[in-house]
């Protein structure tokens, strides 16, 4: 259980240990303590709380019933969860396996599923055998509203509640929904090195050409580091791109360069170098992003000296 444990707990400890250790390495300091200090005593805390007053063992509930109720939840949703990162390698290497509409009949499965079970209409060994609760109904109830809520999903609604989680609308078989007949297109003229990113914006993805262009027009750059598997980075274009009056100005007046730092793809061996900042040869989009970023970076730097 401890070998589970440690595998398990990794993905949530290696980034923040590990970059707490990589500043104690290279800087030093106070921070790298305090940081440090602040993980540990999270970890220790209901253990030295117990070890202290050992009579709040006595209140804890009692193994029973509803434990194996509390532990089939938990797979449920341990279940959907596996898929939406299933889901992430799918899209940092764009493979294009596990679309938008493979991942919301999962969802829609697993969540039906998961509801039949709370209103026992599936029953599993060491079930309990009783009538339904308040609380399990109640539960019950909100499990079936939001499978119901998926459904329309297929069909190309954008389901806002979920926004990050499913595949964006056009990672998908049918950008328009399962059956929808395709939008008739409009030829749109790009400039070089761009493309139509979400809700039409024209995006650039290489920084030097987003700079370029944005030489040539004489309009202002909004740098957007992104990642095709950032949960935020997919609610703030789902909810705060597609106002009206922000939608207006990132279409008419900035030039937008998304930097995905996530994308694994491997860059044609033509656009191969190895950079002087690493002293390493780049070959994935993902590296070629960071030196990008880094070039971003100490472009707005030497701007803000002349300021």
């Amino acid at each position: 259980m401890a070998l589970a444990l440690a595998i398990v707990s990794f993905s949530c400890t290696g980034p923040i240990v590990g970059t707490l250790l990589v500043k104690t390495a290279s800087k030093g300091g106070f921070a790298p303590i305090v940081g440090m200090l602040g993980f540990s005593s999270a970890l220790a805390l209901p253990f030295m709380l117990f070890a202290l007053f050992p009579g709040w063992l006595n209140t804890l509930p009692k193994s029973g019933g509803w434990l194996q109720t509390v532990k089939v939840c938990l797979g449920f949703l341990e279940l959907a969860l596996a898929f939406k990162f299933l889901s992430n390698a799918d899209l940092v290497l764009q493979l294009h396996w596990f679309e938008r509409e493979l991942f919301l009949a999962i969802w829609i499965a697993i969540f039906g599923t998961f509801s039949l079970y709370l209103f026992r209409k599936i029953r599993l060994p060491y079930d309990t055998i009783g009538e339904i609760t308040v609380r399990r109904l109640s539960l019950g109830i909100l499990v079936l509203s939001f499978t119901i809520y998926l459904i329309p999903g297929l069909w190309g609604a954008p389901l806002k509640l979920i926004s990050g989680f499913p595949p964006l609308l056009s990672y998908a078989e049918s950008p328009r929904g399962v059956g929808g007949t395709p939008e008739a297109k409009t030829v749109v003229a790009l400039p070089l090195g761009a493309e139509l990113g979400q809700h039409g914006i024209t995006t650039f993805t290489d920084y030097d050409k987003g700079l370029a262009y944005a030489r040539s027009v004489n309009k202002p750059i909004l740098l957007d580091f992104t990642g095709y598997a950032c949960i935020n980075c997919r609610k703030i274009e789902d909810n705060v791109w597609s106002d009206p009056a922000i939608i207006s100005i990132l279409k008419n007046d900035i030039v937008l360069i998304s930097l995905h730092v996530d994308d694994k793809r491997t860059l044609p061996e033509s656009e191969q170098y190895e950079s002087e900042e690493t002293v390493k040869t780049l070959k994935q989009l993902e590296t070629n992003g960071a030196i990008s970023r880094l070039h971003a970076i100490k472009s707005m730097h030497n701007l803000s000296m002349l300021f």
